[in-house]
């Protein structure tokens, strides 16, 4: 099984639990988290993200005794982390599958390349967003 069938599989169970599509956020956790908006989610996703960064700084400190616990303890925050941001993806009408493309479409440039390549592209939309506003006379 490919992990990116899991990823789709709790994306369609997320999807699901959208109030739209019937999802009942008195009986959901996840229906609760979109029927209260974006606030609610992220503030989840900022939570999360913060505990991935402790638990791996305390995976960082720890001795070879308690590795096994605290590897674990990384991978269920991280698992925590990635599931409100997918959430957060569905609430926006995406997917993990837009995730992996971005992904993909990176593979093969350096970080620095595509950090370079971003901001170029930034620079682009500034630059004709300021040359719109002054044809429009705003």
């Amino acid at each position: 099984m490919r992990e990116t069938d899991t990823l789709a599989r709790l994306a369609a169970v997320i999807e699901s639990r959208k109030p739209s599509a019937g999802g009942d956020p008195a009986v959901s956790y996840v229906a609760r988290l979109l029927a209260n908006g974006p606030d609610s989610f992220l503030k989840k996703v900022g939570e999360e993200a913060t505990e991935v960064v402790l638990a791996a700084k305390d995976l960082d400190r720890v001795g070879a005794g308690d590795l096994a616990s605290h590897r674990q303890s990384l991978v269920g925050e991280m698992a925590d982390l990635w599931f409100h941001s997918m959430i957060a993806l569905a609430y926006f009408d995406l997917t993990p599958e837009d995730v992996l493309a971005e992904l993909a479409r990176r593979e093969g440039l350096s970080g620095l390349e595509e950090k370079a390549l971003r901001k170029a592209e930034q620079r682009a939309v500034d630059a004709a967003v300021v040359a719109s506003t002054h044809k429009t006379g705003g």
